[in-house]
């Protein structure tokens, strides 16, 4: 996800005085100012509880908190779910059979689809280029992987902070099997964006402007296959056209193969 300017837009706070130095230590990692309730008060908030970190929003209309949580909620269902490598998202990576594969997700966001991968037995490499929603997977991992249930499923995730098109253009060593991109669809109208967790991450990076771009990089480093995932509806991004789609409810995956599996 492309980072846009935080300048007046997002602070880092703290619910507990005794929190104050791990506040002030976030803060200065992520070039963030610290709250201070006698000044303007951000639209977001980057907020550490004695639990988890969470992204609040401040203003008018406010979502609640978001946080990563791979421990339960919808990502827990989906996870019960999606069991089957029949799936569309395991179909479109290329998953057969007992073979495990190494994907780089290119626009990690939230996780979700990176944890769905390393359930159904991937390594997952997720790249996140804003720093605060890279420090929200982060907690989110540390603390799932502290859950003896899911211990196996996040040692095979990994997190990589930075521009998913600087990692690609400066890539070495051993391909991924399969790069995946979930760019952020530019809706036009309010209506459109469903998901209050869609929301506070749009109002935080942004729309996706180098989809692109990021395309074009991800097929000189994939070994097997890139894959894009989109909304049903849209367009392909531009480039060279994908070879096949995996057409789902709401969504599609479309599939750019680089070599066939063996």
């Amino acid at each position: 996800m492309t980072s846009r300017s935080q300048e007046n837009l997002i602070a880092v706070s703290q619910t507990d005085p005794a929190l104050a130095g791990k506040a002030r230590q976030l803060a200065a990692q992520l070039d963030l100012p610290l709250y201070n309730p006698e000044e303007n008060t951000p639209a977001l908030l980057l907020t550490l509880t004695s639990e988890r970190l969470e992204l609040r929003q401040t203003t008018k209309g406010a979502e609640g908190p978001l946080c990563i949580d791979f421990l339960g909620g919808a990502i827990e269902y989906r996870r019960r779910q999606t069991t089957s490598r029949k799936e569309g998202i395991a179909r479109a990576v290329g998953l057969k059979g007992g073979a495990s594969l190494v994907v780089l997700d290119l626009t990690a966001g939230l996780g979700r689809d990176s944890f769905i991968l390393a359930s159904l037995g991937c390594t997952v490499r997720m790249v996140e280029r804003s720093p605060v929603v890279a420090s929200l997977l982060a907690d989110g991992i540390q603390r799932a992987s502290k859950e003896p249930t899911l211990a196996e499923i996040m040692a095979r995730i990994s997190l990589i902070p930075g521009d998913s098109l600087d990692i690609l253009r400066t890539w070495q060593g051993e391909r991924p099997d399969v790069a995946y991109i979930d760019p952020m669809y530019p809706h036009r109208s309010k209506s459109a964006l469903v998901k209050k967790e869609m929301r506070l991450i749009r109002l935080l990076v942004g729309d996706d402007e180098d989809s692109d771009a990021l395309l074009a990089a991800a097929l000189t480093v994939a070994g097997r296959r890139v894959v894009v995932k989109r909304p049903r509806l849209a367009p392909a991004l531009a480039g060279p056209a994908p070879n096949f789609a995996i057409n789902g409810t709401n969504s599609r995956f479309d599939v750019y193969l680089i070599a066939p599996l063996p």
